[in-house]
């Protein structure tokens, strides 16, 4: 056996850590030891077992996965690919109560795809979880809740309608009781609740208890929406005209006059702003002080996901009513089309609205696409001038990019350049009427759309001369998503470094510290951590190994977890956060069934690469007897899918049914390598975006590596490997089997990519930029042009109904393949399904198919 256990990460799994360079120094050790060795996820577990109470014999990993008994049974795929029930249905959307001794999560029913909400205590988990009543659903803590600032009352919405809780009795208040739909409700700086029908804000007079209509933001004017450019042109003609510039004059003071009478007059109840009706609203924010509403518009068809056509739809065959269905569907990347956002400030108290041009932030019109630009005009036998010209800017596709500091008299915002190249941290001089640019993140790749948390610190930092407001927020400038602190005026400083990612950032009441979720330890290991911002010291929270997300309680004592390992799904736990972990269970969900079943207990290896320094981490599940001298193994790769994902981690995979699977393979002899190839999540901004531009040809060289490894290292026979995936691992089965050939004796592409112009905006256009930009990365990442490289059995499983992966790409990739005389390949199709699949007998098709291919040609 030509590998040692890694010893490094055994230990670092029981480490309580104190501060930034003891996590780090750890962290950088175990990478530099742990090129082509193992670390054993059995081992990890059971370390983590004892290290942590766990408080249930049903942890205990060693009680499934090395029960004797257990080893007699047969994995089947009928078992494996039946409906997941039968191995249990675990917590969905689960959260604290507001009196941080409750929980409550969701739970699928038995047999089908409802689901109940629970309630369970925290300090008698003993009496287990409670179904909430139905007609009690809206008395319970919404995740949407905001506090008031005395902490004594929350806000939210049920069904469209606003209720307010007092937290010491408990009482619950309706507020509204309409058939129109309220959303955002807020807590305003003096008491009231305020909140949002449409694009009607109002304010609930806690006084007189009258609902006061704040601003209705209206879209019937008929002047139309200037560009950048347009505005030169206006101004240039006010200069020039003194006609043109006497009727703008004229306009704007009867404009003026009507907005004084309205303010001015108290009996008047006129709050409208008005837009063009050519636009639409795409972000609009209240201020707390319930003074300020910030709002972006833009044109109507726009849409960062495209406008659509006519022939963006699917049929559907199987319809209820048997005849042929129509089925709208996303656009396509070659579809979509740049739009204009403009950002506006409303000013309740005057009736002002103010126009913030884009122009103050830093690289607002430069060329970022010059030299791919160049490279394509000059294939095409052009010349290519670059010339400065303003970016399609918009507000971020984020969670929350617009966020009010407390007092309600700044607002920061996150933006993002229609090219994928710039995100901006922005507030607003409301003075000067200009953003003030706090944070410039470019990336010649693309920003990730991941780590785009941030959020205000209302007193400051502690250890700067800064009292005012400062910001906190993720950045991947380093390499690795860290944390950041930044005074409105003054330098930025980070928190955090290292080579892991910090992800999941949530702010302690009293703004002393940040909690977050970070792979420090390994790679594929995630826990808890808090950082104090007056020290920046880091302190482990949670010390369970595998996979772990949290929410803090609402007074900051606890953590509420869900804790997975490889081989078993995701349980809540309960934790005090202090300096000594230590976890409670709260459920118990997975089924016995399950537990007694011999599961394959994978390693996770550290493969050398052979194209970069840092390692590629792969799962390896190997059979009894692999490394026998007198016969070598056959051996299947598994690719997983999403491009941007990681599944060579130690918690339980989303591909659980591939878990199983890889298990049952284990059972018939062969030895599974499931690869987390450049490209996937965990690792990092260069391992993210080494694919820039050529989708396929970094990851392909990965699974060669990987090949060469379980030659080398698994005694596998190398004329005796096939590979399988789905998405992007069906677009990755196809790159390798096409481009080469040698690797694999046999594949199988499920729900695949065979031309990345047909894929969506969002996506495909970070990675390849457009088409229109770019034809030559499309050309080259794109399978289609590659086909006649088949020279190996090639199984192609698809679903009909796929609006993520449209089928077409299957049906032009067997087109091509027909017109180049293939004839070592089929394909099978499932009318009823869509990308993931849903009906149990899909999957044990599909998967009968995978398996009969790899019995056949291994």
């Amino acid at each position: 056996m030509k590998f040692t256990l890694l010893t490094v990460a055994l230990s670092a799994v029981s480490m309580s850590c104190a501060n930034t360079s003891t996590l780090l120094e750890t962290n950088n050790t175990s990478e530099t030891n742990n090129k082509s060795v193992i670390a054993n996820a059995a081992q990890i577990n059971a370390s983590v077992a004892n290290s942590a109470n766990l408080n249930s014999n049903l942890n205990d990993d060693s009680v499934s996965v090395n029960d004797q008994n257990s080893k007699e049974i047969e994995i089947t795929l009928e078992k494996i690919m039946s409906d997941p029930d039968w191995f249990g249905r675990q917590a969905e959307s689960w959260y604290w109560g507001d009196n941080s001794d409750t929980l409550f999560y969701k739970q699928k029913r038995q047999g089908n795809n409802l689901r109940d909400l629970f309630v369970q205590p925290i300090s008698t988990a003993n009496k287990g979880a409670e179904k909430v009543d139905l007609a009690d659903l809206h008395k319970v803590l919404d995740q949407n809740a905001v506090l008031n600032s005395a902490k004594t009352q929350e806000v939210y919405t049920f069904e469209g309608n606003v209720f307010v809780k007092t937290l010491a009795t408990g009482d619950v208040h309706q507020l509204t009781y309409t058939s129109a739909v309220e959303s955002d409700a807020m807590f305003l700086t003096n008491g009231d609740v305020a909140y949002r029908v449409g694009n009607v804000f109002y304010r609930f007079d806690s006084k007189n208890k009258q609902i006061k209509e704040l601003a209705n933001i209206v879209m019937n004017e008929n002047s139309s929406q200037t560009s950048s450019d347009d505005d030169y042109l206006a101004k240039e003609q006010n200069k020039l005209i003194k006609y043109v510039a006497l009727q703008a004059k004229n306009a704007q003071l009867e404009k003026d006059q009507k907005r004084d009478f309205r303010v001015n007059n108290k009996s008047i109840t006129q709050t409208n702003f008005y837009f063009n009706k050519d636009l639409k609203v795409v972000h609009a924010s209240l201020s707390p002080s319930g003074t300020k509403i910030l709002v972006s518009v833009t044109d109507k068809d726009s849409s960062i996901y495209g406008k659509g056509k006519d022939s963006d739809v699917m049929p559907n065959y199987v319809s209820d009513s048997g005849n042929i269905s129509i089925i709208p569907a996303r656009s396509r990347v070659s579809a979509n089309s740049q739009y204009h956002e403009y950002m506006y400030v409303l000013d309740i108290t005057d009736g002002t609205k103010e126009y913030l041009a884009f122009d103050a932030l830093p690289g607002f019109d430069e060329d970022v696409l010059a030299s791919v630009r160049k490279e394509n005009y000059k294939a095409q036998g052009h010349t290519y001038k670059s010339e400065k010209s303003a970016r399609y800017i918009h507000v971020m596709e984020a969670n929350n990019p617009i966020q009010w500091n407390k007092s309600g008299d700044n607002v920061a915002v996150l933006f993002e350049a229609w090219d994928n190249k710039d995100r901006w941290l922005a507030t607003i001089d409301f003075e000067a009427k200009k953003l003030v640019s706090q944070h410039r993140l470019h990336d010649n790749a693309w920003i990730n759309w991941s780590f785009n948390e941030f959020g205000w610190l209302n007193k400051g930092v502690a250890d700067t001369a800064q009292s005012n407001d400062a910001l906190y927020y993720l950045s991947e400038e380093s390499g690795y998503s860290h944390v950041y602190v930044k005074p409105l005026n003054g330098k930025a400083k980070q928190f955090t470094s290292g080579k892991f990612e910090v992800n999941d950032v949530t702010l302690a009441s009293d703004e002393q510290s940040l909690f977050f979720r970070a792979n420090i330890k390994h790679p594929g290991i995630y826990e808890i951590y808090e950082l104090a911002l007056d020290s920046a010291d880091i302190t482990q929270l949670t010390d369970l190994g595998g996979d772990n997300y949290y929410q803090l309680s609402p007074d900051n004592t606890k953590l509420l977890i869900s804790h997975s390992t490889i081989n078993m799904p995701p349980e809540l736990y309960v934790e005090t956060v202090d300096a000594t972990p230590e976890a409670t269970r709260l459920t118990y969900t997975v089924s016995e069934k399950f537990l007694a079943m011999p599961w394959s207990m994978p390693s996770v290896v550290a493969i050398e690469s052979s194209h970069q320094a840092a390692p590629i981490y792969s799962k390896v599940y190997l059979p009894e007897g692999y490394d026998s001298s007198t016969s070598k193994n056959k051996a299947v790769m598994f690719t997983h899918g999403a491009g941007y994902l990681q599944n060579s981690h130690l918690g339980w995979s989303g591909y659980f049914r591939e878990y199983m699977f890889h298990s049952m393979l284990v059972q018939k002899g062969y030895v599974v390598i499931d690869m987390d190839y450049r490209a996937s999540a965990g690792y990092g901004r260069d391992w993210r975006t080494a694919i820039y531009r050529h989708m396929g040809k970094p990851e392909v060289e990965d699974m060669r590596d990987g090949v060469n490894w379980l030659v080398e290292n698994a005694n596998v026979d190398r004329n005796r490997v096939g590979t399988y995936g789905g998405s992007y691992g069906g677009f990755l089965t196809l790159m390798s089997m096409f481009t080469q050939p040698d690797l694999f004796q046999s594949g199988s592409a499920l729900r695949l990519v065979s031309d990345w112009a047909y894929y969506n905006h969002g996506y495909t256009s970070n990675i390849l930029n457009t088409p229109f930009d770019d034809p030559i990365a499309y050309e080259r990442s794109s399978p289609i042009y590659f086909a006649e490289g088949l020279q190996k059995p090639l199984l192609i499983n698809a679903p009909m109904i796929d609006d993520n992966v449209f089928f077409q790409d299957t049906v032009r990739l067997v087109q091509r393949l027909i017109e180049l005389e293939k004839q070592d390949f089929e394909t099978a199709i499932y009318p009823v399904e869509p990308h993931g699949f849903i009906q149990p007998s899909s999957w044990l098709n599909e998967y009968r198919r995978i398996f009969k291919l790899f019995e056949t040609t291994l």
